[in-house]
């Protein structure tokens, strides 16, 4: 089971960014949903913003935490993003069905990208 590191820090244009990095599965997925679940509720920011560009490895387990998160945005009226996700995490998401609801391309792009849905 792996390690992840998640911070919260809010732009100046008031979005919320959660930072992501390590691996994502049984043992870390719980603080991510609660990191973005708890967020939202308590901060309904217009904007939440997952950066996933250091996440090395990322089971079914951790796309649930996504998809928690893309549910707790939408009940909450705000808009989550998910920004550079690595071809690893963009391949599981692809895999799973779910690219097209977090308006991923059917490929990864090169360079730093951000998706909406």
């Amino acid at each position: 089971m792996g390690e992840a590191v998640m911070t919260t820090r809010r732009q100046a244009d008031g979005a919320i960014v959660v930072d992501v990095r390590g691996i994502l599965d049984a043992a870390t997925v719980d603080a991510l949903r609660g990191a973005l679940v708890g967020t939202l509720h308590s901060q309904r920011p217009v904007t939440m913003i997952v950066d996933l560009t250091f996440v090395t490895f990322m089971d079914s387990m951790g796309v649930g935490a996504l998809v928690a998160g893309y549910n707790a945005a939408r009940e909450t009226g705000t808009r989550f993003v998910l920004r550079n996700p690595s071809d690893f995490v963009h391949h599981q998401l692809r895999i799973t069905g779910l690219a097209e609801m977090f308006g991923l391309p059917s490929r990864p792009a090169t360079g730093p990208q951000s998706y909406t849905p």
